[in-house]
């Protein structure tokens, strides 16, 4: 059973302790399980540090917006650019997680 919702008030969510900004939100609930996926931009800049953050795979998820907190893991990823290394490439990058059950 699923009940979907899309929030464009939500404007960031935090995995771990890391802010992201985001361009596009949505979120469902799967058999009781929170599910979200988010749209959002990745510099060269910082692209190191999300590549860090996003190999470890599971998270403690806060979306301060829609007073959500719960612990997740990444069940799709993808992104519009491999090759963020060079200074002023900008990636668009696409990751939905599930809430892991406890």
């Amino acid at each position: 059973m699923s009940e979907r919702s899309e929030d464009r008030m939500v404007k960031e969510i935090i995995l771990d302790n890391r802010l992201i900004k985001v361009n596009h939100y949505e979120q469902e609930k799967i058999n009781g399980l929170h599910q979200i996926s988010i749209v959002f931009d990745v510099t060269s800049e910082d692209y190191h540090d999300i590549a860090t953050l996003l190999y470890k795979g599971t998270f403690e998820v806060t979306v301060p917006d829609a007073v959500l907190f719960f612990r997740a893991t990444i069940i799709n990823y993808s992104t519009s650019i491999t090759n963020l290394y060079e200074q002023g490439q900008v990636g668009e990058y696409k990751l939905t997680l599930l809430e892991t059950e406890i």
